[in-house]
This record gives C-alpha cells, sequence and structure tokens, in this order.
C-alpha cells in the first residue's frame, strides 16, 4: 500500500511539474540584459534593432555573417559559450520569392534548418532566459480556412512552391515547443504574414512581391518603357505587413508573451495582387500599361492571417499599406546597396 501511495504521489508531482513547466508567466525584459539579434543586417533583424534602441534596451549584440555562420554548429557553440545571451531573436534566415524558393528547394531547407537548429539549441546548452523564432505564414496549409488561426498549422498540404522553406520553419517553432514541454524553457514564435519595409530585398527575381514591384514600376518609369509584365493574373489575395510594426510586436511578445503555440503578425487586412500591383504602380509614378502573363505561378490564392491572439494580448499594427509603400519606396532610392542587390 506504501508503494502505491508513494507511487501515485510521484506521479502526481511529475504532473504537476509538467503543468508548471508549459504554464509560464512572461517576463519583463531588463533594459540592460544582454540580447543577442541573429540576422540584424536583413529587414526583419534590423528592424529589430531598430525598435530595441528606440526602447531604451543598451546591450545589443550582432555578428555579421562574416563574423558568425550560422550554419556552422562549432562556430556557434563557441559564440554563446563565450556571449552567454539571455534572449535572442532568430530573424536570420535564407529567403527568397516564388522563383528563389522553386529554383533551390534543398538549399532553401538546409541552411534554413540547420542555421535555426544550431541557435535554439545553443541557446539552450548556455541558459539562455528567452529565445523569439520568426517563422512565415507559409508554414500554414495552402488551403487553410481563411483568416488562419495558429492552430491550422499541419492539418494539411502546403504550398509546392515554398514548401521546402515552410518545412524548416515549421521545424524550428516545433524544436521550441518540444523544449519547452521538455526542459521548461520559455521559448516562442512568432509567424508574420507579408513583409516590407526598410532594408527589403529588391532583387530583380528572387525579391518578394511587394519590393520586386517597386523595383520593376521605379525601373519602368525611368526608362519610360510601355507596358511591364507581371507573373501570373493577379488574382491572388495577399496580406502585407510593415516591417517596424512586426518589430513593435516582437519585443512586445518577449515581454508579454509566453506559450508553446505561435502568435501570428499581421494586419488582418488583404488585397489582390492586381490590387497590389496598381497601389505600387501609382505611387512610385508609373503610368504605363500592366500586363499580366498567367503561364507564371499565382502561388498561393489566399493568405489571411487571424491576427485576434495578438490583439488579445493588446498589441495592433499601426502602419497603413500606402503609407508603408511611400515609406519602402523611399528606401528604395535611397539604399543603393539595397537596390543592386
Amino acid at each position: 500500500m506504501k508503494e502505491l501511495t508513494s507511487t501515485l504521489n510521484s506521479i502526481l508531482l511529475n504532473s504537476l511539474r509538467r503543468v508548471s513547466i508549459n504554464k509560464k508567466e512572461a517576463i519583463k525584459v531588463e533594459k540592460n540584459a544582454k540580447i543577442y539579434v541573429a540576422g540584424h543586417r536583413g529587414m526583419v533583424g534590423s528592424a529589430i534593432v531598430r525598435e530595441l534602441n528606440k526602447q531604451g534596451y543598451t546591450n545589443i549584440i550582432t555578428r555579421t555573417h562574416k563574423e558568425l555562420d550560422l550554419t556552422r554548429q562549432d562556430q556557434v557553440e563557441k559564440f554563446f559559450a563565450e556571449e552567454k545571451p539571455e534572449y535572442v531573436f532568430l530573424a536570420a534566415a535564407k529567403v527568397g520569392g516564388i522563383m528563389g524558393n522553386s529554383e533551390a528547394l534543398a538549399d532553401f531547407m538546409y541552411e534554413n534548418m540547420i542555421l535555426e537548429m544550431n541557435v535554439i539549441h545553443s541557446a539552450w546548452q548556455n541558459g539562455c532566459k528567452k529565445v523569439e523564432f520568426l517563422g512565415s505564414s507559409c508554414i500554414y496549409p495552402r488551403m487553410a480556412p481563411q483568416p488562419m488561426k495558429e492552430d491550422c498549422l499541419l492539418t494539411s498540404e502546403l504550398e509546392k512552391t515554398n514548401e521546402a522553406y515552410a518545412l524548416a520553419k515549421i521545424s524550428g517553432l516545433k524544436y521550441c515547443e518540444f523544449l519547452n514541454k521538455q526542459y521548461g524553457t520559455d521559448y516562442i514564435s512568432v509567424m508574420p504574414t507579408n513583409l516590407y519595409g526598410p532594408n527589403d530585398n529588391y532583387h530583380p527575381t528572387h525579391s518578394h512581391v511587394l519590393p520586386a514591384l517597386i523595383r520593376r514600376f521605379h525601373e519602368a518609369k525611368e526608362q519610360n518603357l510601355p507596358y511591364v509584365t507581371c507573373w501570373g493574373d493577379g488574382s491572388p489575395l495577399r496580406e502585407f505587413l510593415y516591417v517596424d510594426d512586426l518589430a513593435n510586436l516582437c519585443v512586445f511578445l518577449m515581454n508579454n508573451y509566453s506559450g508553446n503555440e505561435t502568435v501570428n503578425a499581421g494586419t488582418g487586412k488583404e488585397l489582390t495582387i492586381k490590387e497590389l500591383t496598381e497601389k505600387v504602380a501609382a505611387i512610385v509614378g508609373y503610368t504605363g500599361e500592366i500586363r499580366w502573363d498567367p503561364s507564371k505561378p499565382n502561388g498561393t490564392p489566399r493568405k489571411l492571417l487571424d491576427v485576434s491572439k495578438a490583439e488579445k494580448l493588446g498589441w495592433k499594427y499601426t502602419t497603413e499599406l500606402d503609407d508603408g509603400i511611400r515609406l519602402a519606396y523611399d528606401d528604395f532610392l535611397h539604399n543603393p546597396m539595397r537596390a543592386e542587390r
């Protein structure tokens, strides 16, 4: 009888321990805490650094790719062992548009998966207080019910044009979840919708849709071209979030959210690619004809996030699309290195 009682008590204690592990309360980040922003030169990482500086955080550490190759496990382990960051924003990633993802499936999967596993695992090994993993809305099923809630993850098949990237991102957020469940860590993830803004990639073929349109219409205006041809038929619906709004949410979540489920980051508003194209052309000042090439892929028909979870936590975006496009175009005009990528 004593053995049975002891066994039951052990089971109860373990059960209570698991509950306490998985129901952490978010702890505010001290202004002088050591914070590592991985990918600080990219669009998202640079926005997070701007937001941290704006909010008065004073101990931000960064490394360029030349200084620290996140795909090299030995380098990542050495960095974390020496620096011991208390908080990590994991914004580093290999990213690209439809063409980039379609042409380099293996590269997108391998590089993203290995760098995020290296960073998350080394953070855990070195006692990091909190990690925030940045994913993408492409992790959700191609035909997910709209708007997409966080719990629709892995309920049906992914969009084939970015399947490799999505699988890598799903692995990263799941590894955070599993570390929380097994070891009691406080690692969270945020899934942004389509992003744009300062420090975007304006490559003519390997960028995302909005920066690609900015460059295409700007060059067409400069060259006085009579028409511009765009991919697909313009029918897909898309949502866009200004990157500085995302950065504000990232810092907000680091201070106010703990949980295994990801948090969607978006506006809750959508428009067709055709409408977006016309909007960008007008803001850039291109007045020629817009043609469509239906032989090129459209991608996912619709991709709208349910952002009610972030709103219930107390956050909402502030930059409307027209204003954001103007800011992005200004960045394109005054950031020649990015524009030439």
